[in-house]
């Protein structure tokens, strides 16, 4: 299950970077206090990274709070 899981991540992650090469426009991007112009393929780069990384995250969060949750309702009963 995890082999079948890593290779369609790394095939998702592959489209994703064949598709941002091919756009070489530049686009402008709004931040709350900045404002900059990168091209798509830098764009669909750096937000495939930061999705990747905030899905680990929040994968490794949910795991350590159920390994520390029933060890709290045990320590109550």
């Amino acid at each position: 299950k995890i082999y079948l899981t890593l290779i369609i991540l790394i095939a998702l992650l592959i489209i994703a970077f064949i598709f941002g090469s091919q756009n070489n426009q530049l686009i402008t991007l709004n931040y709350l206090i900045a404002r900059t112009e990168i091209s798509v393929a830098a764009a669909v780069s750096l937000f495939t990274i930061i999705g990747f990384f905030l899905g680990i995250f929040f994968s490794l969060l949910w795991k350590f709070v159920r390994m520390v949750k029933p060890k709290s309702i045990n320590n109550k009963g």
